[in-house]
């Protein structure tokens, strides 16, 4: 194994990108650590404290004075309460898995010393690219952009959720109405975006590493190549993965207890979700596929070559006799007896072409799945819900 003391291997998605140093300066970042909490709780209570007060100011808050009070909106209050912190906290946790895996592509040799150089300049890049504030200028763009033109482009739905804020006349909105609409919102889908665009560095990343001449080992015991330490990764996605399931499904709940929504005409639009989401959170490790592939291709008739041979010689010396057999390659310890060589085959012809498994698609699925159950169990038996999850998954 080889090692490495560049500590700026360990990158982080994190760190000293432009909303990182804009936090900072507001002291909501510590000179050490994320401030994960302290910021979680501040951006919860920005986002949701105003709305909420000033509902119970005006009596919007309980049903009553509105058809549609705010406690009955439970995608404002996940949105807000929920997914925000939990868009906050999962960041300590890419912040960790990226800070850990990358230079184990290194220390394992995974990344051979003639390419090392390569390999820092991708990660240097990677960190600029992270850093860059043009990405983040057009995130704002876009999110102002969305927030003035998306109530004339989707006014129904939007007035819907909003009515609670209404002051009677046609897009007359209270002052909890514009906060909801020009600063909780934006915020929430600035976080959200920030996600997106991290995801999108770790894919870049992981393309730039898999187009390097890697040593994969195909007889690995990881089943992968030596890349199954990759496996983890989705998990940095857990809580991002709950809290977009978690809006969606609170939004979807409101109208399925007030409107009279079926939730089984909403089946359709949910698998479509799952498999998108899903498929975002592992797309990173699905750049990996052409080597994995490529190296199990050639491995198969490498291996199969050479167990062919060690057969051939086995039979010759020892069905048919012949002494003079050069056995050589039947005495090589690294190969040993004929079951240890038929092994060696076996590893190649099960080694995966992509570094996921079981839980690596677990620890997508299941929070994927957890607030969908909810708003299933609204009109189906919890225990069938659970019954039929548990029968699809194992």
């Amino acid at each position: 194994m080889k090692q490495t003391d560049d500590e700026s291997l360990a990158i982080s998605l994190i760190r000293d990108d432009l909303p990182f140093r804009l936090q900072r300066r507001l002291g909501l970042i510590p000179a050490q650590g994320l401030g994960m909490v302290r910021r979680a709780v501040f951006f919860a209570l920005l986002t949701w404290l105003p709305i909420v007060i000033w509902a119970i100011a005006t009596g919007r808050i309980l049903p009553g004075t509105v058809d549609e009070p705010l406690l009955r909106h439970f995608g404002v209050h996940v949105r807000f309460l929920l997914a925000v912190p939990l868009f906050i906290l999962g960041e300590g946790m890419i912040h960790q898995l990226s800070t850990t895996l990358t230079p184990y592509f290194l220390t394992s040799g995974l990344v051979q010393s003639t390419q090392a150089q390569d390999f820092v300049s991708i990660i240097r890049s990677i960190a600029r690219l992270r850093d860059r504030t043009l990405p983040w200028v057009l995130i704002i763009a876009l999110i102002i952009a969305w927030t003035v033109l998306e109530p004339m482009t989707a006014r129904s739905d939007l007035d819907h959720e909003v009515n609670w804020a209404s002051n009677g006349g046609a897009g007359r909105l209270g002052f909890g109405g514009w906060w909801f609409m020009y600063v909780s919102r934006p915020i929430f889908v600035a976080f959200l975006a920030a996600w997106i665009w991290r995801l999108i560095l770790i894919f870049i990343l992981l393309k730039r590493i898999a187009r390097l001449d890697l040593a994969i080992v195909p007889t690995h015991p990881d089943g992968a190549g030596g890349l199954g330490f990759l496996k983890r990764l989705p998990k940095a996605f857990s809580l991002f993965v709950f809290a977009v399931s978690a809006v969606l499904a609170s939004r979807l709940a409101h109208n399925v207890l007030y409107h009279g929504v079926d939730v089984q005409s909403l089946r359709l639009m949910l698998i479509v979700f799952l498999i998108v989401l899903v498929g975002i959170c592992l797309a990173p490790l699905m750049t990996f596929v052409v080597p994995l592939a490529t190296a199990k291709r050639r491995a198969l008739l490498d291996y199969g070559a050479l167990v062919g041979e060690h057969g051939r010689l086995v039979r010759q010396r020892w069905i048919l006799g012949k002494t003079e057999v050069d056995d050589s390659l039947l005495h090589a310890e690294e190969l040993g007896p004929v079951a240890d060589t038929l092994t060696l085959y076996e590893a190649v012809r099960k080694m995966s072409i992509m570094p996921i498994d079981r839980s690596s698609l677990l620890a997508i699925v299941i929070p994927a799945l957890i607030p969908i159950a909810a708003l299933f169990s609204l009109q189906i038996p919890i225990k069938d819900i659970l019954i039929k999850i548990a029968s699809t998954l194992f």
